[in-house]
């Protein structure tokens, strides 16, 4: 394992992030740590029934002091929000940097799939993305963290041995050789402290 882990955020444009079983308390405490002038967009597809998403904001607003929202078709994507897909949709990533909702076959058994959002924002993003795995049950996004790393993106892995659900880091570490490898704890300490050298 790759145990790399310095990255400055000011060197991105956007995060995105693929998460399973165990996402709540995960995203809870990752998120609830963010200042509110964190300059990045932050994406997330979080695996999960289409009647716990209002809950799941109503939750995270309250714990974070970036606005928490579902991504709107066709919304410009804009720094300092976090956008979730919403439930039974992909999530796309145009050119122009707004988003895109599909109703497409479930890719890796899942609508929203965390590889279809990771594929086109590595297109649009290129080396100037971060995409994260964390917690899961499954594969899913182990395919959409290879081509982030060929387009040269930074592919960050929660560390299985802290992960609630290992599956879903260990089959992106698995498939593909991971940037960095980190504890949710050490990922925390960089997000909330962007700013630092």
């Amino acid at each position: 394992m790759k145990t790399k882990n310095n990255f400055n955020i000011s060197d991105f444009k956007a995060i995105v992030i693929g998460v399973s079983a165990g996402g709540f308390e995960a995203l809870t405490k990752l998120f609830s740590t963010l200042p509110k002038d964190f300059p990045l967009p932050i994406i997330v597809v979080q695996h999960i029934h289409k009647y716990q998403s209002g809950y799941l904001f109503e939750h995270l607003n309250k714990h974070c002091a970036l606005k928490v929202k579902e991504a709107d078709e066709k919304e410009t994507i804009k720094p300092g929000n976090i956008y979730f897909a919403p439930p039974n949709y992909h999530l796309l990533i145009e050119e122009d940097k707004t988003f895109s909702l599909s109703v497409d076959e479930k890719v890796n058994y899942s609508r929203p799939s965390i590889d279809v959002l990771f594929k086109c924002a590595a297109e649009v993003y290129k080396n100037q993305l971060i995409g994260i795995i964390l917690t899961g049950a499954n594969d899913d996004g182990a395919e959409g963290m290879r081509i982030i790393k060929e387009n040269g993106g930074l592919t960050i892995a929660q560390d299985p041995r802290d992960a609630e659900f290992p599956v879903m880091p260990q089959s992106a570490i698995d498939k593909v050789e991971i940037g960095i490898i980190l504890t949710l704890e050490n990922l925390t300490f960089h997000f909330s402290g962007w700013h630092r050298k």
